[in-house]
């Protein structure tokens, strides 16, 4: 097991989790192609974006590989009028994370953070390890526990 330091705060937490590693390909850092490559289904593994709220700053959110934003009940959310994905660019120095290896557990600060509903209708969950071509398998309950995530329905 690839032990990131995603995967160490989550057991210094005490809270159960494994990893699953895949083939890179840089040409596509999807969470599609992730799940593809895991032979899991795409609804259970979730992908990580921030946002940047008109007013609020920024937040995080955490929902299913193969469905999109609705930029609309993010700010609902955030309780913001307007909020748009940040620019690849910004977020390694935001998050210390890049594309396709963003995690939402150790950001290099604590920012509000939201998950899919339909996380809980899985007992275990994949989110990316903090590295690309490793996802952490882990409970949603206690994922969102640990980062503090508020459930809502974040979906087009």
């Amino acid at each position: 097991m690839i032990v990131t330091n995603a995967v160490r705060l989550l057991k210094q937490a005490g809270i159960a989790c494994d990893t699953a590693e895949y083939a890179v390909d840089e040409a596509d850092l999807s969470g599609v192609h992730a799940a593809a490559e895991l032979g899991i289904d795409a609804e259970c593994c979730f992908k990580t974006l921030v946002a940047r709220g008109e007013r609020k700053g920024l937040g995080v959110f955490v929902i299913p590989v193969a469905e999109e934003l609705d930029l609309k009940k993010a700010a609902a959310a955030m309780g913001d009028k307007k909020v748009e994905l940040i620019h690849v660019k910004e977020l390694l120095p935001l998050t210390g994370y890049v594309r396709g290896g963003c995690s939402p557990v150790g950001m290099k600060k604590k920012y509000p953070t939201w998950m899919d509903e339909t996380a809980i209708l899985f007992d275990k969950i994949y989110v990316s390890a903090g590295q690309r071509g490793v996802q952490i398998v882990v409970n949603p309950e206690a994922l969102a526990a640990y980062v503090e995530a508020e459930l809502r329905d974040l979906v087009k």
